[in-house]
């Protein structure tokens, strides 16, 4: 009977294990592989508690061999105890096993490796133990206490999974070292080959995604052009573009480059060597890892360092960081409310069916377009697309027809119809400006408005008052308030009651899917409008 328990509390063991173990790296992916970001978000309270959650049942078994290492293995309760640590590993196994992820885990070859050193550590710590019991003596080998030695050291290992994969990552680094930049050079190799390639570098705190795109459908009116695809915005995913999609008939290469940390950009820059810079925006984001707004700005601004004397630096002077920090280059100004800049959207209009809005060229002549993408920041992102594809000798008159054709990027204020309520679907990252900007696309709207919101996440000590100041500002812009997790929207319940916002119409629920539970049980004959800002990715879930 006991080798059988011992059987099954060593199975047992291992499942929960592998799934801690399978969640972690999830983590780790999620936090770009950085030590230093996947640190600071083990160390947010929310975070801590359900990695504590995660172990705690681990930390049980432990207790209890323990205790039978203690007592021996004739006490009494012996058996009871190692059936209470079965238990405690089943209980591990229940709460560590892996659900639906939004963004799930990428089995990379990255992840495969550090998953296999991760193997190696531990059976290297099992050999470890049985040798050091049987250099102890006899008698710890012979009364079997080995195996509970092994079997401690095996908990007391789960339990520190969150650290062993710091150790893990730093066990593999010249590996992966040497195989990054083995492809950074073969991607260098490529673009060196390209040699009437125009390369235009897209960045920005928000907007540098929905700019890559409209500016994408445009140039290809005239050029053959590639961009980055999705969010293949770091070094490594801007290496795998250009390895697997550059072809020689290529003419622009559009590159989206984003940042966590100071010096992101420039080593993106230092691969490809842009000719053309794009910022569409400056925030407090990301404040987490950048610690300051100054060290964002001066981030962002790589990109025009690494602009050549005769290129060009597109810039959304809307944006005051942006408008403010003066830089020794050639600029191409663009905005919606500013109006000296060089390319200027005004006039603006929005319906269910989309905006319009005027523009002139260089010339000052003026031309109207119409697009079904509602928005003020989305008619700011179209206006800097002009901007570049007019500067590189696409006439305004040959853009009109691309413009209308331009449709949503996925979950960034993308207007969806269901049955008889509008999705104003801006859903894929939230920052403050934005937020703004789609509270004031629903508030044009006069059906029963209804803001869906679980907050906005990796603003360090400023976490607080954003979202307070957002909740501040959304008062007078929906008519109800859905705010999914109830302490991760207390900034923004204080905003918007500070504000004068009815209690009665704000709804604190625990989930996205109850949420929609709750819009749809809202009463009202007008139609309904949704705005659903920020869902946060799975290491805030």
């Amino acid at each position: 009977m006991e080798i059988v328990l011992w059987i099954i509390w060593f199975g047992t063991y291992l499942w929960g294990a592998v799934w801690f173990e399978i969640y972690i790296m999830h983590m780790f992916q999620q936090n770009s592989y950085k030590p230093r970001e996947y640190r600071e978000w083990m160390q947010v309270t929310g975070n801590i508690g359900r990695l504590l959650g995660k172990a705690l049942y681990a930390w049980i078994s432990l207790i209890l061999f323990v205790i039978l290492l203690a007592g021996g293995r004739e006490m009494k309760a012996a058996t009871g105890l190692l059936i209470a640590a079965c238990f405690m590993n089943l209980m591990t196994i229940l709460v560590n096993k892996p659900r639906q992820a939004k963004k799930p885990l990428v089995y990379t070859p990255r992840v495969k490796r550090m998953l296999i050193t991760t193997g190696v550590v531990y059976v290297l710590a099992v050999v470890i133990a049985v040798l050091g019991c049987k250099l102890a003596g006899n008698v710890l080998w012979d009364n079997g206490k080995a195996v509970i030695i092994c079997a401690i050291l095996l908990s007391a290992i789960f339990a520190l999974i969150p650290l062993l994969v710091l150790l893990v990552n730093l066990i593999n680094r010249p590996i992966e070292k040497g195989v990054n930049q083995h492809y950074i050079n073969d991607a260098a190799r490529i673009l060196k080959e390209m040699r009437n390639l125009t390369i235009i570098g897209v960045t920005g705190s928000y907007g540098k995604t929905s700019v890559k795109y409209f500016l994408s459908k445009l140039l290809s009116t005239q050029f053959s052009v590639l961009h980055t695809p999705g969010n293949f915005n770091t070094t490594l995913g801007v290496v795998r573009t250009i390895r697997e999609q550059m072809k020689s008939f290529h003419e622009i290469f559009i590159c989206e480059m984003g940042a966590r940390e100071v010096g992101d950009i420039k080593e993106i820059c230092d691969l490809v060597h842009p000719q053309y810079g794009i910022i569409t925006s400056i925030g407090p984001q990301h404040l987490q890892s950048f610690h300051s707004i100054e060290n964002v700005i001066g981030t962002k601004f790589e990109l025009a360092d690494a602009v050549p004397a005769e290129g060009k630096v597109f810039l959304n002077y809307d944006n005051e960081y942006i408008r403010n920090h003066k830089i020794d280059k050639q600029i191409v100004s663009y905005g919606v409310s500013e109006e000296n800049v060089t390319y200027r959207a005004y006039d603006v209009s929005v319906s269910k069916e989309g905006s319009a809005f005027k523009m002139k060229d260089r010339e000052g002549k003026e031309y109207e377009f119409h697009t079904r993408l509602v928005g003020n920041h989305n008619v700011q992102n179209i206006a800097g697309a002009i901007a570049v594809a007019n500067t590189l000798g696409i006439p305004m008159e040959k853009l009109i027809y691309p413009v209308k054709q331009l449709e949503s990027v996925p979950h960034r204020l993308q207007l969806l119809k269901q049955g008889n309520r509008t999705i104003l679907d801006d859903s894929y990252n939230s920052n403050k400006n934005g937020f703004k900007a789609a509270l004031d696309t629903l508030a044009m709207f006069e059906d029963l408005r209804i803001l869906m919101t679980p907050g906005m996440v990796e603003l360090g000590e400023k976490q607080y008052d954003e979202n307070k100041e957002v909740g501040v500002y959304a008062a007078d812009k929906c008519d109800y308030a859905v705010l999914v997790g109830k302490e991760q929207t207390k900034p923004i319940q204080d905003g918007m009651l500070e504000a004068g916002f009815a209690q009665n119409k704000m709804i604190v629920v625990d989930n996205l899917q109850e949420a929609f539970q709750m819009v749809n049980a809202i009463p009202g004959e007008k139609q309904k409008v949704i705005l659903i800002e920020n869902d946060l990715p799975d290491n805030y879930t």
